[in-house]
Parts: structure tokens; sequence; C-alpha cells
């Protein structure tokens, strides 16, 4: 299928790895130029190199943290000055701690604030004017199963990306008139390093094997098994397209 984003130029957040970094070569695969960052240096060259040899797509590595707001600002401008414009956006963040209420301070909730939602809020401040621009633009959130239902031990995320559906919505409906379309995904359980580490942490609270956990958790899942990261890229990639031109919100 020809999804139509062949030159579009993409910008992937917290890309060196997981999710982000499936979904950057997910989109290079089908043609788009695709800005890569996350805070690693060795981690980024190391993906930038693998996406490249691995399509005919540009790609841009550039050293940034999502969590500072002149980061962010650095990200889009460099993205202006290499490639004119930026056509899609897609918002990922590391998730906040894994812990009991009690356990969280101040500076972790505000932490999480940061990563979690003020990330996507300024990220897609700086590239709106451009989409606006171009009067074509996709916007995907990647959030969280949480997003949708709560998780004890993951508080601040569940407090906070409820209202990352809320501002999606409300950027939908303001947006959409202009070609500019925005859309969440909400991933259950894909074993990324993240998911790596939520793992090794309930496994350890119950005292059991990471091994055993899986196979428990495996048996909790619908499709019986957890998903490969590039699983998700597919359906992030088909709502970055021409072909989703008519699904937002």
């Amino acid at each position: 299928m020809e999804l139509g984003i062949k030159d579009k130029v993409a910008i992937v957040c917290a890309s060196s790895q997981g999710l982000g970094k499936a979904t950057a070569m997910g989109l290079a695969k089908e043609g788009a130029k695709v800005v890569i960052f996350a805070r690693h240096k060795k981690d980024l060259d190391e993906t930038a190199h693998e996406i490249a040899s691995a399509t005919d797509s540009e790609i841009l590595p550039i050293i940034a943290d999502v969590i500072k707001a002149e980061d962010i600002q650095k990200v889009v401008k460099t993205t202006i000055e290499k490639f004119g414009t930026v056509h899609i956006l897609v918002n990922n963040a590391g998730g906040p701690p894994v812990a009991n209420f009690a356990e969280l301070s101040d500076d972790m909730w505000m932490n999480g604030v940061n990563l979690t939602m003020m990330s996507l809020i300024r990220m897609t401040r700086e590239v709106l004017p451009h989409m606006l621009k171009n009067k074509w633009g996709r916007i995907v959130n990647i959030t969280s199963l949480t997003a949708k239902q709560p998780i004890n031990d993951l508080i601040i995320s569940s407090t906070l990306r409820p209202g990352i559906l809320g501002l999606a919505k409300i950027l939908s409906n303001q947006y959409s008139k202009f070609g500019i379309l925005v859309n969440n995904v909400c991933p259950g359980h894909y074993l990324t390093k993240r998911q790596e580490e939520i793992i090794k942490k309930r496994s350890a609270e119950r005292n059991i094997t990471a091994e055993e956990y899986i196979q428990q958790h495996s048996n909790e899942i619908p499709i019986g098994r957890f998903g490969k990261p590039e699983e998700l890229a597919n359906m992030i990639v088909f709502l970055c397209s021409e072909k989703a031109s008519y699904v937002t919100g």
C-alpha cells in the first residue's frame, strides 16, 4: 500500500530505542525524512546508522532531552534549518517511575509532569505553525494503557495520561479543518526497555523470576503474548499517512 508520506519530514521524540526507534524505522521505510533525538549520543548514533542502513531515507539525529524546553526548541529549529518544514510529529517519552503513592515526592511528581505532559505540549506548540503553513500535518501521541485503565503502581502515568487524551481531542477539534490530524495510541504490553524495568520490579516484589512474570502476564493478554515494538509502529505509521485522512481525535 502506498501511504503517501515519501519525503514528508517527521520528528520522532525519544527515538533511540523501543517504540520511538521502531516508529522512526517504520516512517523511514515509507520514505519519510526522519529526525530522531535522545539524550545519549552513543545510542542515538547507533540508531541513526541502523535506520539509514536499512532504508534510503535521510536521518537527522539530534542530542536532546524531551524534558528541557530549550532542547525541544533546538530540535524543531534544527529540523527547519535542514529540511525547511515539518509534517509529522510523534510525541513519545519514557514513563514515570513505578512506585506506590507514599513513595512519590514532589520532585518526582513534577518530573513526571515535565516528562509526560509538558514535553508533548511544548513539541506540539513548536510544530503547529509549520503544519499550518503546509495545510497538512499528523500528530500522534504515544501514551499508555494507563490513559484508559489506571494501574496501581503507575500512579503518575495513570494521573497524567488521561489528560493527554483530552488535550488531543481539543486539538483535533480545532485543527482538523486545517488538514492537521491528531491521534493517540495507548500501547499495552510491548517488550521494550521500559517494560523490562517494570517486569524486574514487579517480579522481585512477587518473588518470582522475570520469565515467570512474563508467562503469567501473557496468559492475561488476549493474544497470548507481549507485543513487538514494530507492531505498534505499523499502526502509528498508518496514522501518520495520507491513508488515515479521516481519522482524528
